[in-house]
């Protein structure tokens, strides 16, 4: 399965802004695969994006904002979720991954 991270690239939001770069920052430093789908043109992607979250992780008011993040089709969470994955140390359980990539040593 590919993680996909939904992000706005046009986000007129810093605060969203902020949370795209760290969680594709944090993905990039772990080398960890992910796509990046980009939402703010594509009806069709920001559909798909808000049918496939969990109504309880809906907000009150308005649709749920980016980053959201996926295993293949499978709902992994939102930015917060994530912060708490990072925090517990978590995270590859998080993106339902099995472990961290391996990196080759290249000393040997």
């Amino acid at each position: 399965m590919v993680i996909k991270v939904y992000i706005a690239s046009s986000s007129g939001s810093v605060a969203v802004k902020k949370r795209q770069q760290a969680v594709v920052g944090f993905l990039e430093s772990n080398r960890i695969s992910f796509q990046e789908v980009d939402i703010t043109n594509v009806e069709e992607r920001r559909l798909w994006m808000y049918q496939h979250i969990p109504p309880e992780k809906h907000p009150d008011k308005g649709n749920p904002l980016p980053p959201q993040i996926f295993n293949g089709d499978c709902y992994c969470g939102d930015y917060e979720d994530f912060f708490q994955s990072k925090e517990n140390n978590t995270v590859f359980t998080f993106l339902g991954l099995s472990s961290p990539p391996s990196v080759k040593d290249s000393e040997s």
